[in-house]
């Protein structure tokens, strides 16, 4: 998945988990691997899951001490995503946790089960929106049980502004909270809308979106220049628009601070000079706000190809503005998996014969493909926009030129993959949606492979793929609100093309097509029909990746008709997705790749709407409620997120001797220990 201009950025990539389904406890263990429990808790459209990081105990106590203070880093920061996804978060989740914390409280009762449901959701959506479909969620408890609730705390607990009452707060606070209209979209991207004055996030205050374009289109524009404007916050300054600027000294400054305090304990025990290099580059980012330092951080953390651990962090992925400007906070701090690595390096080492064999238009085609850095790795903890809900791979930088000049680091997430994998192992998902006995044995004997695979190319080569023409701007200028859906589902093409291509069996990464049969069951199955778990019966689809998903499996369904391609079928009442030309839906898939290159290439809104808004945004309303009420028998959930792995340092007279690693069990507890321990942002920012 991606977010930026291309989301080549930060390319957190959500296309294995769209078919996974998504009890508190307080106990905390380290397991070893054959009793690890998966799966810790669930509640609402959520299930809560914990990942292990293999390989910790081989690294060294310099490894350990350095992944330390960058842990240290990415959780700092965690406030700013809060703040970024409304302006109102940090007050709401300041009393969620005065409330928690308050020994009056009395955690039982049904009222309370209400109220404590929704705490999850919101710590889970890092705010009062649902972290996929934007929508604003309320409380069910009732008002009148939170008002009691809250006139139990301390005053002192409470995030009160200067001389105001308990009264004056929950009454603002029964807006902010219960009413369900009020900044009831974070993302909006209905078509023919203000973007920016209808979406409800923190990134524009008091302006325009035809005032937020008019405003970025004077600045600079080269072909290499940084990505403007992805690191503030726009409002107005006595009638002019300004920039908030998210640096020390700035907006979030004290959040910043301290992530800027951890990294540099860090920079002394960087693997080799070029890791050293680019953290330090990343410090100066954070000191000055200069987005000409974070692009020379960026090429010199892509050119860092050989330590263990690595570090991304930054205000990458623009999912979360409507005008794909603005970069939410992450950080994915990881250690090189070696043997899974393997396979996706074997994917990058032909990134250009891929380029040179791609359906594109000459034009468009990459004449050299330049530094795809591929591996897998094995995440220790992530924070900001990548927690609790999290990408399973990474491609960055997303700026095109810089991509194009110094190349991009490409990563699967190997751990999280695996924790995914081991929790839907015995869901009845596929049983349920596919009819087919040979394809459904294909699908259980290849299906993760080729998820894999697809998460691989698309990260790898498809991000990496293509190029804009000349003097065509950067998709988020000419293809707005349009460009983060088509930009990943060009990526999604790419990796749909090859993944039925005897390339891959020749190089070792798959046995046979039958793999890639497999993945063309699992996406069309996905984009035409059960991707759909995920929407509110009579909701239309808003979500960029699933309008890709939805865009490109409609689109080769139509084009395919005449020929039954594609088709739905009927069988005992149930609706079924039947493959029956792979050929040909590989050539489908190769066309609209061409055409949405073209599109990015030359910079075609009206070709890009019309795709999107065609193919990707409206649903069949009567297929969507038998989806939904088939996939309500198998009490599963749409969505799933991570508890995060925790790392204790253990210390002799002031020394780091040890770096222990701890798999917390209660989603809740470690919510209320982030509160506490790396709450720096004030309510108003």
């Amino acid at each position: 998945m991606m977010k930026k201009k291309n989301r080549s950025i930060w390319l957190f990539s959500v296309l294995a988990v769209a078919l996974l389904p998504a009890c508190n406890t307080s106990e905390k263990q380290t397991s070893v691997k054959d009793t690890f429990k998966v799966s810790v808790d669930s509640f609402t459209d959520l299930e809560i899951l914990r990942y292990q990081v293999p390989g910790w105990e081989q690294l060294t106590l310099k490894q350990k001490t350095f992944a330390y203070y960058l842990y240290q880093a990415a959780l700092s920061g965690r406030d700013i995503i809060y703040d970024q996804r409304g302006k109102y978060n940090l007050t709401i989740r300041k009393t969620l946790e005065a409330i928690w914390h308050n020994p009056k409280t009395e955690q039982s009762g049904d009222e309370w089960e209400k109220f404590k449901v929704y705490s999850g959701q919101f710590w889970f959506s890092n705010g009062n929106h649902h972290h996929y479909s934007n929508d604003k969620f309320v409380p069910t408890c009732t008002f009148d049980y939170f008002a009691k609730l809250v006139k139990a705390c301390d005053e002192k607990s409470l995030p009160l502004n200067e001389g105001e009452t308990v009264e004056a707060f929950l009454a603002k606070m029964k807006e902010i909270i219960f009413d369900p209209s009020f900044e009831s979209k974070m993302v909006n991207l209905t078509e023919g809308i203000d973007h920016v004055a209808q979406s409800s996030n923190n990134f524009y205050e008091g302006v325009t979106q035809q005032e937020v374009e008019n405003f970025y289109n004077s600045f600079p524009h080269t072909g290499q220049d940084p990505e403007w404007g992805l690191n503030s916050k726009v409002t107005k300054e006595s009638g002019k628009l300004i920039e908030r600027v998210w640096k020390m000294g700035g907006m979030y400054d004290a959040a910043i601070k301290q992530m800027v305090h951890w990294i540099e304990k860090a920079i002394p025990l960087a693997e080799n000079d070029q890791q050293k290099k680019s953290l330090s580059l990343l410090v100066d980012y954070y000191r000055t706000g200069d987005l000409k330092k974070w692009d020379e951080y960026n090429i010199a953390w892509v050119q860092d190809t050989t330590a263990t651990i690595d570090f991304a962090n930054g205000f990458i992925e623009v999912y979360n503005d409507a005008i794909g400007m603005k970069g939410s906070y992450e950080a994915v701090l990881s250690l090189k998996d070696f043997e899974s690595t393997k396979r996706i390096k074997a994917i990058a080492d032909q990134a250009q014969w891929f380029e040179d064999n791609s359906p594109l238009i000459a034009e468009h085609k990459k004449k050299k493909v330049k530094g795809i850095s591929a591996k897998a790795i094995t995440a220790i903890v992530e924070a900001g926009d990548a927690a609790p809900s999290t990408p399973i791979g990474i491609n960055l930088p997303n700026s095109d030129w810089l991509r194009k000049e110094y190349g991009s680091k490409s990563v699967s997430l190997s751990n999280i993959i695996h924790a995914y994998n081991e929790s839907s192992a015995s869901s009845g998902f596929l049983d349920e949606f596919v009819n087919n006995p040979k394809k459904l044995e294909r699908m259980k004997q290849f299906g993760n492979l080729g998820s894999d695979l697809h998460t691989d190319m698309h990260e790898c080569i498809g991000h990496a793929s293509g190029q804009i023409n000349s003097g065509v701007g950067t998709p988020d200028k000419t293809l707005k609100s349009y460009a983060s859906c088509l930009e990943e589902a060009r990526a999604d093409l790419v990796a749909l093309y090859y993944v039925m291509d005897p390339k891959l069996v020749e190089i070792g990464v798959m046995p046979s097509l039958e793999v890639g049969k497999a993945e063309y069951d699992n996406y069309m199955m996905n984009g035409l029909m059960t991707q759909l778990t995920r929407l509110k019966l009579g909701d239309n689809i808003e979500e960029a990746h699933m309008r890709n998903r939805a865009l490109n499996a409609y689109w080769v369904y139509e084009r395919g008709k005449n020929d039954k391609v594609v088709e739905f079928i009927k069988a005992n009442g149930k609706t079924y997705v039947q493959i029956n030309d792979y050929e040909k839906l590989r050539t489908l898939f190769g066309e609209l790749l061409r055409e949405i290159q073209r599109i990015k290439s030359e910079g075609d809104y009206e070709a890009g709407k019309n795709l999107v808004e065609n193919y990707g945004v409206k649903v069949d309303q009567a297929l969507h409620k038998e989806v939904l009420e088939r996939y309500a028998k198998l009490n599963l959930k749409p969505y799933k997120g991570f508890i995060q792995p925790k790392l204790i340092a253990i210390e002799e007279d002031g020394r780091i001797t040890d770096v222990k690693i701890e798999y917390p069990t209660s989603f809740y507890e470690q919510m209320l220990e982030y509160g506490k321990t790396y709450g720096f942002l004030p309510i108003k920012n």
